[in-house]
């Protein structure tokens, strides 16, 4: 965790599994909530990030206490759980503000941290080109600079005397700037990373292949179902936010060629640093042609449709909103009949596919075709034989096509995106 970075090392286990040791940090989870009391994804969360859970209180109140987040009677029953379990840590299941994580420390006695530092020591962990270190970095920076006051409090306890207010108060401001200064810089190598996107983008976009993005869930099964229809290889674990960078990869499907890129996972109340300082990598979202929203069809009923609105708001929030989508309910091979059944009554037209045993994964390539074949505008063109090249860019882009060889050059037959359509109207036949 962002506090207690060095002793993030969980429990020890012997050679049969059984835990020999005690996990370094041992968490109590709080959360203010109008209703219910599932905290299953912060507790998914803390093990991503490394801690173990011990035990949970949950107070129900429509909006959070202002200043410690659950009120003064709950607060103690916390204070109380921390001692019985010998918890070292307190998480909370909202992102706290500067005030409510201070007064719960000073409370508790341990340290807290909320639902945003533990996405961002993940984020952290998980970060592996210098583009994503950059977004993690810049992240990181913009959530710390409000809580910058709170390293500097030990300075208030040397009494009032001469030389005591100044020096502290100069340090704040003196890291404040700086950790502005990082900010703007960090946002101005990201621009630049933006602009080499741009650059390989527009490359894709003279080939005219069309682009799909896939967009869900973390730990929805992207990456598998990536390496599932393209042969690739990229790296798959069983763990929250794995994939962070993203990856094309090229993808057939009945003659034609698309592009398929994996993007970052979703989660609810993603924090809006992720959504800024993520901007360039989600950008390859908003900008699909087709967008696979790929979810757990393993989860419960519930749950999926708060998996399914917590990703149609970020797509809203990024731009995405409007993209063609197409639902994809991966990890069939975990479910029964009955569930099946169920799933085709409330998701029609939904995808039903297994990335793990490659279950349906031909009904989404014809899925795919279909939703591309919309698209499509029909040509009728003769090409001189000198224009070998435009030959060839008509084969990548149709996949099939009809050919005829004549006195004047090749006459051909196909269907093609209409930009495509429009570049080629001058040699129409």
């Amino acid at each position: 965790m962002q506090r207690a970075r060095h002793g993030r090392t969980t429990e020890t286990h012997s050679p049969n599994g059984a835990p020999t040791g005690r996990a370094r940090q041992r968490a109590v989870m709080i959360a203010a909530l109008p209703a219910g009391d599932d905290l299953s994804e912060l507790q998914e969360l803390l093990r991503t990030a490394g801690v173990a859970v011990v035990g949970q209180e949950v107070q129900h109140r429509e909006t959070p206490h202002p200043n410690t987040y659950v009120g003064p009677g709950k607060l103690q029953e916390i204070k109380q759980r921390i001692k019985e379990l010998d918890a070292n840590v307190v998480a909370a299941d909202d992102e706290l503000s500067p005030r409510q994580e201070r007064n719960l420390e000073k409370e508790l006695g341990v340290a807290v941290v909320d639902r945003t530092a533990v996405i961002l020591d993940i984020f952290a962990g998980h970060a592996n080109t210098a583009e994503g270190k950059l977004q993690v970095e810049l992240a990181q920076l913009e959530y710390n600079l409000a809580r910058m006051r709170g390293l500097w409090t030990h300075l208030e306890r040397l009494g009032a005397g001469i030389g005591t207010r100044g020096p502290g108060e100069s340090q704040i401001e003196t890291d404040r700037r700086l950790a502005r200064d990082r900010i703007a810089a960090l946002k101005r190598k990201l621009a630049d990373v933006k602009g080499s996107r741009a650059t390989m983008r527009a490359e894709r976009e003279r080939a005219h292949l069309p682009e799909i993005a896939l967009a869900g869930y973390t730990n929805a099964g992207k990456s598998t179902l990536l390496n599932a229809l393209t042969g690739a290889e990229v790296g798959v674990r069983d763990r929250l936010f794995h994939t962070l960078d993203p990856t094309t990869r090229s993808l057939e499907i009945g003659g034609r060629r698309y592009l398929l890129t994996d993007t970052v996972g979703f989660i609810r109340k993603l924090p809006h640093q992720l959504v800024d300082a993520f901007g360039a990598t989600l950008e390859e979202t908003r900008l699909a042609d087709l967008v696979l929203h790929v979810v757990d069809a393993s989860a419960p009923e519930e749950e999926l449709e708060e998996m399914l609105r917590a990703v149609d708001d970020v797509l809203e929030e990024i731009g995405a909103g409007e993209r063609p989508r197409l639902l994809v309910l991966n990890k069939a091979d975990l479910l029964d009949e009955e569930r099946r059944r169920e799933l085709g009554f409330r998701h029609p037209g939904a995808a039903l596919v297994s990335a793990h045993t490659g279950e349906g994964l031909d009904e989404l390539r014809d899925l795919v075709e279909e939703e591309f074949r919309r698209t499509l505008r029909e040509i009728d063109v003769l090409l001189p034989y000198a224009e070998g090249g435009r030959l060839a860019e008509l084969h990548d882009i149709a996949g099939d096509l009809e050919r005829e060889d004549t006195a004047e050059g090749v006459r051909v037959r196909a269907q093609v995106p209409a930009t495509v359509a429009e570049r080629f109207a001058a040699y129409s036949a």
